[in-house]
């Protein structure tokens, strides 16, 4: 009697008990992490680096604008994928970007129907001046902590988001 081979079903590594942490220590983790989601922490922070008024900058167009600057141009595809959001939503990011002089879309050369989104000089600049801030601000924020520390929060903030990105794809509530 043959049977019918059954298609793979991805492994989920369900913790045992002895893994899971403390309870406590689950909300604590959990609320430092809503509080940087939320920036409720970064409120005064965020307008030092990105700008104030109509000219500000959300944190999510700053993430575009750091991926822009990385390439000559991008395809709103492969921009939307990298930023690991909707292609509707690296759309509007891109639509502000543009309002303010920081990006500009074209027509690929070869295939008109390809639409690229590129930083431009205004955005390279802004950018730059952005990337200035951000280093100044987390040297400050870091000389907090001791070298140990700092090689510790590298590691485990590294773990912590490869952690997120398995969890993502294997889920099941």
């Amino acid at each position: 009697m043959s049977s019918t081979p059954q298609p793979a079903v991805p492994a989920v590594s369900v913790p045992t008990e002895s893994q899971i942490p403390d309870i406590n220590v689950l909300a604590s983790i959990g609320f430092s992490w809503r509080e940087l989601r939320r920036g409720a922490v970064a409120d005064r922070l965020r307008d030092k680096l990105f700008g104030e008024g109509d000219s500000a900058l959300d944190p999510g167009q700053v993430d575009t604008l750091d991926l822009l600057v990385e390439r000559e141009s991008w395809r709103m595809g492969d921009l939307a994928e990298a930023l690991r959001v909707d292609p509707s939503t690296a759309t509007r990011a891109i639509q502000r970007l543009e309002k303010l002089h920081l990006a500009e879309r074209s027509a690929l050369p070869s295939d008109g129907r390809v639409v690229t989104v590129s930083a431009t000089a205004a955005g390279r600049e802004r950018h730059a001046i952005i990337s200035e801030r951000r280093l100044k601000a987390l040297s400050q924020i870091l000389s907090r902590f001791s070298a140990t520390e700092l090689d510790s929060l590298e590691s485990l903030l590294g773990r912590f988001v490869g952690a997120i990105d398995e969890v993502a794809v294997t889920f099941e509530p």
